[in-house]
């Protein structure tokens, strides 16, 4: 009896099989085939799992075509150009009374006080000669100032505090403009004048100590001629000053002009030297020539300058400038060290660098009745531009 029911339950489960298993088959294939073509549900996923809703191949790959299609179809389309930049604000040209404004805050307080009396007194003499000493303008420059005016008060030739002031700023003017400020620029001086039918090449040096600025001046007084459209020659006499020849190579670089090194240590003089012959082989109208200024070996120094002199004036090189470049802010103590110069080379004129960095603008007068000396050029900031001429009266107004 058991045997019996086994077998019709076999029976049962052969004829579920035979049924069942061509219908899976079946559904199995058409799920692959709407698969294949793009269509249907992704099928399910064993339990646990999370369906992908990524696209297949095919969809991909049907997706891509009808991009290019698109594309082809599609008119070709020029980016619009982006907004132009405004150009930035073009620097203000450097001006004496935009820039000595420490200097005129010293004097104006001063000369304020002078002014709102109604009278000359005592005090006005008093509040003058402070004013100009602590200015710098030096104690031989005062003395001789305040004598001439009280004459002029006693004669009277000036009249209350408001025509003592305005004296004041003629008398300035007129003491800074006694010596001759202008630069021996290439072309003002005719050049075949060697004796040997050969053009001569104009040689500046420029002498001071280390730290007023000198690298910096030769470097812009470059850049300043080169813009002019002078052909300028760069000879970096400074051999014994770490990094010297590196920055005026920089200079060199920014004011498009030719320089000439020599070896760190070696002989300033044979760099001056080569420097001449190259610029008139190369037709350089100018040589600008750095120095060396150690003060700790004076007797060295002042015998290395006469000889860079020297060889800068043999033929073809002529010296015709040699510019004693001062720092503004150490006041009356640039004046010993500029006697120092005064000993070894016949000094042309003087640069006076970060004036707008002080407020002792007076070293200016001193440097005309201590040293004998014009102010050629005076610097008024960091910029390239920043190095201009010297104006006595546009320099006086700015202080008052």
């Amino acid at each position: 009896m058991i045997d019996v029911q086994v077998a019709a339950a076999a029976s049962d489960v052969v004829i579920g099989l035979a049924v069942g298993v061509p219908i899976v088959v079946v559904a199995g294939g058409i799920a692959v085939g709407m698969r294949m073509r793009g269509r249907g549900s992704k099928g399910r996923v064993p339990s646990g799992e999370v369906a992908s809703d990524a696209a297949t191949d095919l969809e991909l790959s049907r997706s891509a075509e009808t991009t290019r299609i698109a594309e082809r179809e599609a008119p070709s389309r020029e980016p619009e150009p982006g907004p132009t930049p405004e150009p930035g604000p073009t620097p203000e040209p450097p001006t004496y009374r935009s820039r000595l404004g420490k200097a005129r805050g010293l004097l104006s307080g001063y000369l304020g006080a002078v002014r709102s009396k109604g009278r000359i007194d005592a005090e006005t003499w008093e509040d003058l000669e402070e004013a100009l000493i602590r200015a710098d303008v030096g104690v031989g420059a005062t003395g001789v100032l305040l004598t001439d005016l009280r004459a002029r008060v006693m004669s009277g030739g000036i009249v209350g505090p408001d025509g003592l002031v305005d004296a004041l700023r003629a008398d300035l003017v007129a003491m800074l403009s006694t010596a001759d400020a202008a630069l021996a620029l290439p072309g003002s001086v005719p050049h075949d004048d060697t004796g040997t039918g050969d053009t001569s090449v104009d040689v500046w040096l420029f002498v001071g100590v280390n730290g007023v600025g000198k690298t910096t001046t030769v470097g812009k007084v470059a850049n300043r001629l080169s813009a002019s459209g002078t052909k300028v020659l760069l000879a970096a006499g400074d051999t014994f000053r770490a990094a010297a020849g590196e920055q005026l190579s920089m200079w060199a670089s920014r004011a498009d002009c030719d320089i000439v090194r020599g070896s760190e240590g070696g002989d300033p003089s044979s760099v001056v030297f080569d420097a001449v012959q190259r610029a008139a082989s190369k037709g350089h109208a100018v040589v600008l020539a750095d120095t060396a200024g150690r003060l700790h070996n004076k007797a060295n120094l002042i015998e290395e300058l006469k000889k860079i002199r020297r060889v800068a004036d043999r033929p073809p090189g002529r010296v015709v400038e040699v510019l004693l470049v001062l720092d503004a802010t150490t006041g009356q103590n640039g004046l010993a060290q500029a006697k120092v110069f005064l000993d070894a080379v016949d000094v042309s004129g003087v640069v006076l660098t970060k004036l707008d960095g002080t407020a002792k603008g007076g070293i200016v007068v001193a440097i005309h009745r201590e040293l004998g000396l014009p102010v050629k050029l005076v610097g008024l900031g960091e910029g390239v531009d920043d190095l201009i001429d010297f104006d006595p009266s546009a320099f006086v107004d700015a202080l008052f």
